[in-house]
């Protein structure tokens, strides 16, 4: 076993791909003295790996946010959260903030949210007197509640992967985003009176609240539409993906007017370039996992752990801390699809209910997302707005604290992940 995990580290290191770094320690595996008759397994795990219907969400959510993004909803959202927080201290901070919220119920992935949210709200920050670095490191914050606040992405992969309610866990994503939002947004108003940041809004006329309501209510109707009709009942999560690609080609096409056939090849490109990058990460991780439960790790680590403590809590707090530790190493899809399916049972054998454990999955890998040396949306957030990556890094480290505050209190307080889904029927 320390031979495969020496081999995964330098094959990382090396600088190959994800997906061949896994597939290759799998097959490393099985050419083993007692492996080589399992290679003829091979094609059949790699096809398992990815023959969940439930998957088919993802592709359909990532199209549905790209086309979101391409009709340029943008300035519509920033206009509407200027309309109702710009008129305080630190207001384009919290806009941005509140934009990420907005942001959450469209594309379900960071790293496009601080793409987008960026370009924007970075230079306009700046152009207000805010440091660049804040402004970045306020954009990659917020940006984290994109995945948290459903639909999201990385719900959908985790749900398929451990046979759990996605609607659950989209309802469970709710409350946590929404606490996330507000703990972001208080620290912004105790360093507003603190720094005395600026009052001033964008340097454009902000419309009332009901004006600016009405020009959003479009993209704002998508994350609607699909809760409702998946809480409701009306449809499955790939159901509503699907529904959520049509409303979206319907406001671009017919209504905006501003979405072409080029653009659709675009962003069928893209989709394809990102679902198939987690397909095939999941199809080479079935191998590596088939590995590792053929050779007892679960029982292992499950075995460590419990001679650790009986505690559901102690648990979930060494799995916090080790899962923060690994985000800031590895991406946070292969963490999840690696580490997932082990530890998943571990937690419901020890009397964690598995929705609070996907959400603090979640949580925890998402927040990974921002930790140095290899947090995405601080890479995003250095590039879109010309800062360099260390200042970010550094300016970040009080948004990662109230964040991990945050995490604390899913981790202590289940209730707040499972009091939603349980009075919808879902828990």
């Amino acid at each position: 076993m320390l031979l495969l995990l020496a081999a995964f580290a330098l094959l990382v290191l090396l600088g190959t791909p994800l997906a061949f770094s896994i597939g290759i320690v799998g097959l490393i595996a099985l050419t083993q003295p007692d492996g080589p008759s399992l290679l003829r397994l091979v094609p059949m795990r790699l096809f398992s790996g990815i023959d969940m219907f439930s998957l088919m969400a993802m592709p359909f959510f990532i199209l549905a946010g790209d086309i979101m993004n391409r009709i340029q909803i943008t300035d519509r959202l920033v206009d509407l959260a200027n309309a109702l927080v710009g008129r305080v201290r630190g207001a384009l901070a919290h806009v941005n903030i509140l934009v990420s919220v907005f942001f959450a119920g469209l594309t379900g992935a960071a790293v496009a949210d601080t793409a987008a949210i960026g370009r924007m709200m970075i230079p306009a920050m700046a152009d207000q007197g805010y440091r660049r670095p804040f402004a970045a490191a306020v954009t990659a914050a917020s940006s984290v509640i994109g995945p948290i606040i459903p639909p999201s992405i990385i719900m959908v992969i985790y749900g398929s992967l451990m046979q759990v309610s996605i609607a659950g866990l989209f309802a469970a994503g709710i409350v946590p985003g929404i606490l996330m939002s507000m703990a972001l947004m208080s620290y912004i108003a105790w360093r507003g009176r603190k720094e005395d940041l600026p009052i001033a809004t964008l340097d454009r006329d902000v419309p009332p609240v009901r004006v600016a309501l009405k020009r959003a209510i479009l993209p704002l109707m998508m994350p609607l539409i699909i809760l409702g009709g998946i809480l409701g009942g009306v449809f499955t999560p790939t159901e509503a993906a699907a529904v959520a690609v049509v409303y979206a080609l319907a406001v671009g096409v017919l209504v905006y007017r501003n979405f072409s056939l080029s653009d659709l090849w675009d962003v069928l490109y893209a989709m394809v370039r990102a679902s198939g990058a987690v397909f095939i990460i999941l199809a080479a991780a079935s191998i590596l996992g088939w590995v590792l439960a053929k050779e007892g790790v679960p029982r292992d680590l499950a075995n460590f752990l419990g001679g650790i403590s009986d505690s559901p809590l102690v648990f979930l707090l060494v799995v916090t801390g080790a899962l923060l530790l690994i985000g800031m190493f590895m991406e946070m899809t292969a963490v999840l699809i690696i580490l997932g399916p082990i530890l998943h049972p571990i937690a419901v054998s020890m009397g964690v209910d598995p929705l609070h454990f996907g959400i603090l999955m979640v949580v925890n890998l998402n927040i990974a997302l921002i930790t140095p040396p290899l947090g995405a949306c601080l890479f995003v957030a250095s590039s879109v707005g010309d800062v360099r990556f260390e200042d970010v890094a550094k300016a970040i480290l009080p948004f990662m604290l109230v964040e991990l505050a945050v995490l604390l209190l899913l981790v202590c307080f289940p209730a707040i992940s499972l009091t939603l889904p349980r009075l919808l029927g879902l828990g």
